[in-house]
């Protein structure tokens, strides 16, 4: 249903107070909005003081109630949202020539693409959709079917976010072109890894941000004992045996699906890895009771603050986690710290590291001292070099605080 020139329907205005250029307009800086207007409806945003900023789909019950489409004039037809897939799908295969060394990457990524709400990853011959808006989602099939004749994919597979649904209050089932696969086995510089589209968990347990991660990771694994915690499918894991050729490799993951997935892509790549169900917490703390340590560990949760009322609970997750993997690492050994939580800037996300540094050496027992808090010595701890999602997921200027993941390289001693 995306809107065409020639049937353009009767959009609605809605007045914002204050001019801005960033996409995702909130309700409350907005005037009324008016009751014609439907939840997915375009409209166009007019400023009070005058003037049209552009055009947005808007939902009145939800807190982000525009999420804009275009600004100045232009009316965002099927010309305009031809244009937008096209410069996508451009920065991929053209700037950074990523089909060159894999099959799964990113070809929209919500407001870095001017499509804020839309994320589109391809797996080989599958578009895989993620809407993060009732108006991204009422335009789904439309907006693959376009893609897909821009990429020369076969399949799509829709669907929308769990906690997205609830904040855009709607309901929707996923669903997928006709004969789309379960499941296709894509490559990353060389390892395969398989790809499902179950519609349970997260869209496919296969993050592509994390690619040049997995890379950089292999780098520092030639003959080294490697710990991956929080391993879900095992991207960590699986890179730091095949292509880091690593002397051992450790994976921990809670939930048994998604290890399951993690063991199928170690046979794909005869990588021989111990994986291990169980809690990162207990499974840390009995590690320091035997005295185990690894060359290089790999800390990277689930998503741990999803909204205003989860940050303090989850920057204490974040540092307790921090905390013990740095007791795991070697001196001289590696660690690679990430989070994916948006709420959580990346300069608090580093006084967290360098607070649990100071926090991550032996136990200090001071028999004379009155204060019976179990303390430990400070660590020392280089950081080496900050990265974050690869050049697939642009970060737009006008909304910088679309930059979620940060990953941070640490040495210990």
């Amino acid at each position: 249903m995306i809107e065409d020139t020639v049937n353009r329907p009767n959009v609605q205005s809605v007045v914002l107070k204050t001019s801005t250029l960033n996409p995702n307009l909130f309700r409350k800086r907005l005037r009324d909005i008016p009751y014609e207007v439907a939840p997915g409806d375009l409209v166009a945003v007019d400023l009070e003081e005058g003037g049209r900023l552009g055009f947005g789909l808007c939902n009145p019950f939800a807190e982000i109630a525009v999420r804009m489409i275009s600004f100045g004039d232009q009316f965002p037809d099927k010309a305009h949202w031809q244009a937008r897939l096209e410069r996508a799908f451009a920065l991929r295969s053209d700037l950074l020539k990523l089909h060159e060394h894999a099959t799964a990457y990113r070809v929209v990524h919500g407001e870095g693409d001017g499509l804020p709400g839309l994320v589109i990853d391809r797996y080989g011959d599958v578009l895989s959709l993620e809407a993060f808006s009732l108006g991204m989602y009422q335009r789904a099939q439309a907006a693959v079917s376009m893609l897909g004749s821009i990429c020369g994919t076969q399949h799509f597979s829709i669907r929308t976010s769990p906690a997205s649904s609830e904040q855009e209050c709607f309901d929707a089932e996923p669903y997928q072109s006709v004969n789309c696969p379960t499941s296709v086995t894509i490559e990353e510089y060389g390892t395969r890894f398989r790809v499902r589209f179950d519609g349970g968990g997260h869209k496919t347990g296969f993050f592509c941000d994390q690619r040049e991660n997995r890379k950089k990771l292999a780098e520092f694994c030639p003959g080294k004992s490697v710990l991956d915690l929080c391993c879900y499918t095992g991207g960590f894991a699986v890179q730091a045996k095949h292509l880091g050729k690593a002397a051992d490799v450790t994976a921990v993951e809670l939930d048994e699906e998604p290890l399951k997935l993690a063991k199928e892509n170690a046979k794909l790549n005869q990588a021989k890895i111990n994986f291990v169900q169980a809690d990162v917490f207990p499974y840390m703390r009995d590690m320091l009771r035997n005295g185990k340590k690894f060359d290089v560990v790999v800390l990277d949760p689930p998503k741990l603050l999803r909204n205003r009322e989860e940050i303090e609970d989850g920057k204490r997750k974040h540092f307790d986690l921090n905390r013990l993997a740095m007791q795991l690492v070697n001196p001289g050994g590696v660690l690679l710290t990430c989070s994916c939580a948006g709420l959580l800037p990346d300069e608090e996300f580093q006084r967290m590291i360098c607070s649990a540094a100071r926090q991550a050496g032996p136990e200090i027992c001071d028999e004379n001292s009155l204060d019976a808090r179990v303390r430990h010595a400070p660590r020392d701890m280089q950081i080496i070099d900050k990265t974050g999602a690869g050049a697939d997921h642009p970060i737009l200027g006008n909304c910088p605080e679309s930059e979620y993941l940060k990953a941070y390289w640490l040495r210990m001693w």
